[in-house]
């Protein structure tokens, strides 16, 4: 078919884009006055400022409670342009009602919060984006002084957030609704109105187009796919609850995963991920380029991106100002040369050999990892305590409490936090113990060889059987504090 030059001029033609009211969009704030909206608790921690909604003082909410819909609302969409002081923790609530006392009493906290510290010793995990307490975020994807859109949407028992159009949360919640114990019974998609959170006085956020979009109220969910609620489910619930990191910090896109099935797994489970690249001599990255190529590829993406460093010569290869460009880095032992000069890796019995001297090979395996831990700028040892396959069998009686306790002194010097790996299983109970008990930080990993990522079963056993707390889990260092900024990469 001939398409002539004016037809296809015609075909270019850009329609002019649709304003809010044409796309269904209703203002829920003025910008002029707070008519529609009312104050519960500290009616001062709200105030007009510039046509924007500005917070600060003791703790209180900002209820809606307009004409629109009698102030209750089933499936809907909701967006509001948010800023966040330095310091600053803010929520907007949903499926809520009016409290005269202030206090949401149901309903479910979108939370705002990028820098927030807390108070006496308390550090909140949840980052802005966080369907709090049910499914978090634990990277920061906003900034403060900056503005940024949420983007809510609520359909039937399907519950979505997007962050500047980046979508963060996809939770489906399960028939009957559960809860993590302690979680009020309030906290069940139902109907209500919407509020703004007033956290603490200093927390400063502000709010303007503030919109929201009602839906139908038999609209079905977008996602019929149920979740399998299990003892897995139920904890990973209670650590979100607790203010735990569930974070798989040794993803690899590996065995035909890409990063958008990562990503819908991460949502679905609601365990974020760390994708990390393998970066050393026989892999594919060997350049300060190809890292950085690797590192564009993932922004503006809501997981934390790695490097693994493999093999000891990983060092030479990068630069210290590359290096630092990523959330973490991590490495393993699991690649050395032997006191005898022979480099293996020791997951490959091929280049392992014959271990005549299962004691012998032990000293010089432990000198080894202290090695890695003491020189390289690392901030998790990921794959601890592996053995080759030769010996495994004796694993508990050649990791003795003495060699347990030489590589938790090192990793404690450098403070590398040691991973809990579920591909793996280890380390120990008895070494996760020694390691708590000193102060040793523990990230969660699975080092995945395919598609399959599992759900961290490892490491919520351990957290169980060895007591771990909210304060035993690793955060990445923010920029400035990194192992490679304190220390730079060895020279040798």
């Amino acid at each position: 078919m001939t398409i002539s030059r004016r037809g296809l001029l015609a075909s270019l033609v850009v329609l002019p884009a649709l304003s809010h009211a044409e796309q269904g969009w209703i203002p829920l704030f003025n910008g002029r006055t707070l008519e529609g909206w009312k104050a519960g608790g500290a009616k001062d921690s709200f105030r007009l400022a510039d046509g924007q909604i500005a917070v600060d003082g003791p703790r209180s909410h900002l209820f809606y409670t307009g004409n629109l819909r009698h102030a209750q609302f089933k499936n809907f969409e909701l967006q509001a342009e948010v800023m966040t002081r330095p310091g600053a923790n803010s929520g907007v609530y949903f499926h809520t009602q009016f409290q005269s006392d202030g206090f949401p009493r149901q309903g479910f906290e979108v939370q705002v919060d990028n820098t927030y510290a807390g108070e006496g010793g308390y550090i909140e995990r949840k980052k802005t984006g966080s369907l709090y307490g049910v499914r978090d975020v634990y990277k920061q994807l906003a900034k403060d002084n900056e503005w940024f859109r949420l983007h809510i949407a609520v359909r039937a028992k399907q519950v979505q957030v997007w962050l500047n159009d980046m979508l963060v949360v996809d939770y489906l919640e399960p028939e009957p609704a559960v809860h993590a114990e302690g979680v009020p019974d309030g906290r069940v998609l139902s109907r209500g109105t919407f509020a703004l959170q007033c956290h603490d006085a200093g927390s400063k956020a502000f709010f303007r187009n503030i919109l929201v979009k009602p839906l139908p109220d038999d609209l079905p969910a977008a996602s019929t796919e149920q979740p399998v609620v299990d003892d897995i489910y139920r904890e990973i619930l209670r650590l979100q609850a607790e203010n735990y990191p569930v974070v798989d910090y040794h993803v690899h896109l590996k065995g035909g995963l890409t990063l958008e099935e990562a990503l819908q797994k991460s949502r679905r489970l609601g365990i974020q991920y760390g994708i990390a690249i393998n970066g050393g001599v026989g892999f594919p990255t060997t350049t300060d380029a190809a890292a950085e190529d690797f590192l564009r590829s993932m922004a503006g993406q809501p997981a934390f991106v790695a490097l693994q460093g493999e093999g000891r010569e990983w060092v030479k290869l990068f630069s210290k100002e590359t290096v630092a460009k990523f959330d973490y880095v991590f490495t393993d032992a699991m690649t050395f040369t032997d006191d005898n000069g022979k480099r293996m890796r020791i997951w490959i019995p091929e280049e392992v050999g014959e271990i005549k001297d299962p004691e012998q090979f032990m000293e010089m395996y432990v000198n080894r990892i202290v090695g890695v831990l003491e020189r390289e700028p690392i901030d998790i040892h990921a794959n601890p305590t592996v053995l080759p396959k030769v010996i495994t069998a004796d694993y508990d009686r050649l990791w003795t409490p003495a060699r347990i306790q030489k590589v938790i002194d090192a990793a404690n010097a450098n403070g590398v936090a040691i991973e809990i790996n579920n591909s793996y299983r280890v380390p120990s109970a008895a070494f996760i113990k020694a390691g708590k008990k000193a102060g040793l930080k523990f990230s969660f990993g699975t080092n995945n060889g395919d598609r399959n990522l599992g759900r961290l079963e490892y490491g919520l056993e351990m957290v169980k059987e060895c007591g771990l707390a909210w304060e035993d889990i690793f955060v990445p260092r923010p920029d400035g504090e990194k192992p490679v900024q304190k220390r730079g990469m060895p020279t040798a």
